[in-house]
């Protein structure tokens, strides 16, 4: 077994451990407005559930060079954020939502994808994704690192209303179909993964 003291190694030799051993990830495609009403459209591999009484998500977004990115900067300004699932069909598109764009610039314009009105926040979702969440933040916590430095921006977003593809939701006893959903994880570096051969363990009583 090797032991590695992680404030003896560097920021990169971190992310490199955690994100290789954390694994595989969910995304969270996530969308937010500018205030100027530029659409901001990003994907995010730090992001899970918090709770569902409220049914509340976290996205944590990384800072660059100190500052933060427009994702974090747009729902801590508007209060306001859609946070869509990633299925196989659209994981190049949302590739390439990952370019670094000024603010004014909305990766929407590097895809083929369009918009959908949302029904409780004013920031559009994307409609070809099969799941997305309309969501109001909850909560923003600043992440420091050993220097005192902000280094990420954690968001606590409650979802406000669900979307769901009819082939994707039994809507009457609330179950999910995953594999309609084919949602896309992230793994390490440029590597992502497919929801594939799933095995079932019964919970001890």
């Amino acid at each position: 077994m090797i032991t590695i003291d992680p404030q003896s190694i560097s920021t990169v030799q971190n992310y490199k451990l955690v994100t290789g051993s954390v694994v595989p990830r969910p995304i969270a495609w996530v969308s937010t407005l500018t205030e100027g009403g530029v659409l901001n459209v990003a994907p995010f591999s730090y992001f899970n559930i918090v709770a569902s009484d409220p049914p509340i998500v976290s996205v944590s977004v990384a800072r660059r060079e100190g500052q933060m990115k427009d994702t974090a900067r747009n729902a801590v300004a508007s209060g306001e954020l859609v946070i869509h699932i990633v299925s196989e069909h659209l994981t190049e598109e949302m590739n390439r939502t990952g370019s670094t764009l000024p603010p004014e610039q909305s990766e929407l314009e590097l895809t083929s994808l369009s918009t959908v009105p949302s029904e409780r926040v004013a920031v559009p979702g994307i409609r070809e994704a099969l799941v997305r969440f309309e969501c109001k933040l909850e909560q923003h916590i600043p992440i420091k690192n050993d220097a005192g430095d902000i280094s990420n921006d954690l968001l606590l977003a409650r979802i406000v209303c669900y979307h769901f593809d009819e082939k994707v939701v039994d809507a009457e006893k609330f179950y999910v179909h995953t594999n309609e959903l084919k949602p896309v994880a992230r793994i390490a570096g440029n590597e992502y993964a497919r929801l594939t051969d799933p095995f079932v363990v019964e919970r001890p009583l």
